[in-house]
């Protein structure tokens, strides 16, 4: 009796399962049916209808490469046949719209995305319709990625010395999309990527790098991987030690256990060679305070090639914005522009390793220092210089930023109010009103 309960209860329970796979799967198929036709459009509206007035099509339709939508003329997959809030009356926005079918472009664990496919503007790199360039591209090559990296192409025409891979095409070391594993859309991590065709193991190869063991090193410290002046695609503005190939000056020998230790750390390393310099800094009054952390001059500098002069890490702006970011970002707010700030020329106003000025100013006196862009006097017949004090504070004198703020404001001319009348009528209080 026992064992006759157990089997209708299997049966049941067999039967149960069936039925609620059986509603699972006619759910799935009826939404499926719905999203495939959810305008009711009657047979041939999805596309070929569309023929009727888009005429043109025809002869898109010649293409090498056609959108699969629309190669099975299913153009209501991406646009809505009676009306829409987007434009070209598609179905939502255009990121949106390429998403719900190309996913899996973008991995949610990606290291880097490029900006234009984060940002859902697909249309900047495919014809959405149709092309003669594999994967509906407005462009084929490099020429489409130059198309707004204009700089890198520019680069790239004028070096000597040529990378092969940029001549095969971007995608040779970037994924157009996103990468899981490198910056700058690499498709692997520095040194891998680069090792798939530079044989370390070589003699010659270990005889262009004194016999380090860089195999496992960050191959972009030293090399312009997009072409460079230099033999050896090297940045074209070389640490002399590397142009020599005198690293043990630096480093280790490449025989001992810690071939790339330093020999010394901070400033004192580079102490050996720019003695005049450090010396002079340290008898100044006030210092940058980047020279006397642990990384010493290397918080500025590239200690081996970079394409910046000075051997400068990257672009002054870009450099000084890692610590004074609110400066940069007020000028950007700034209705006035500063020139030296805006074509990032700090040291115009600023001396980069130490001074005996406030702020590091290169000139004792502000008005001095303004004068040497601003001709003040043809201007302006306001009084300023030492004789004249500030009546808000009897401790100041009236110049240049008692009035203006260099970095810039919210206002025109960098004034520190809305108006002149508020500027002026802070030290002439009688004509308030």
């Amino acid at each position: 009796m026992l064992w006759k309960n157990k089997k209708q209860q299997t049966i049941k329970n067999i039967l149960r399962f069936g039925l609620i796979t059986f509603i699972f799967v006619s759910m799935i198929f009826l939404v499926s049916a719905y999203s495939q036709d959810k305008f009711k459009l009657k047979t041939g509206a999805r596309g070929k209808l569309c023929l009727n007035c888009h005429v043109t099509f025809t002869d898109i339709l010649k293409k090498s490469f056609v959108h699969t939508p629309v190669k099975t003329g299913e153009c209501s997959v991406c646009h809505n046949p009676h009306a829409s809030s987007y434009g070209k009356m598609l179905s939502d926005d255009t990121g949106k719209v390429c998403l719900k079918c190309h996913s899996q472009l973008i991995s949610e664990n990606a290291r880097s995305v490029h900006k234009v496919a984060l940002e859902g503007n697909c249309s900047l790199c495919h014809d959405p319709h149709a092309s003669n360039n594999k994967f509906n591209l407005l462009k084929s090559g490099n020429e489409l990625c130059f198309g707004c990296h204009k700089d890198i192409n520019e680069s790239v025409v004028k070096a000597k010395f040529k990378h092969p891979p940029v001549d095969k095409g971007c995608v040779s070391c970037h994924n157009p999309h996103a990468s899981n594993k490198g910056v700058f859309l690499l498709k692997d991590t520095l040194p891998s990527l680069c090792l798939q065709c530079h044989k370390t193991d070589k003699p010659s190869f270990m005889n262009q790098h004194m016999n380090y063991p860089v195999a496992k090193a960050n191959c972009s410290t030293c090399h312009n991987p997009h072409g460079s002046d230099k033999g050896g695609i090297l940045f074209n503005n070389v640490h002399k030690p590397v142009s020599s190939k005198m690293c043990n000056q630096c480093h280790e020998e490449p025989t001992s256990q810690n071939p790339f230790r330093v020999k010394k750390v901070g400033f004192e390393l580079c102490r050996g060679c720019h003695s005049n310099m450090v010396n002079n800094i340290f008898n100044k009054n006030r210092l940058h305070w980047p020279l006397l952390s642990k990384k010493g001059c290397l918080s500025c500098h590239s200690p081996h090639a970079t394409t910046q002069n000075m051997l400068l890490k990257a672009p002054m702006i870009t450099l000084c914005s890692e610590c004074h970011s609110d400066t940069i970002k007020r000028q950007e707010r700034s209705q006035t522009k500063h020139p030296p700030i805006q074509e990032g020329n700090c040291t115009v106003c600023h001396t980069p390793h130490a001074d005996n000025n406030p702020f590091l100013f290169n000139n004792a006196s502000i008005i001095d220092l303004c004068g040497t862009c601003h001709e003040w006097q043809k201007h302006s017949s306001h009084p300023i210089g030492e004789k004249f004090i500030d009546p808000r504070n009897k401790n100041l004198t009236v110049q240049c930023l008692s009035c203006h703020r260099s970095h810039g404001t919210e206002n025109k001319y960098f004034i520190h109010f809305p108006t002149i009348s508020e500027l002026c009528t802070q030290c002439h209080v009688q004509f308030r009103r």
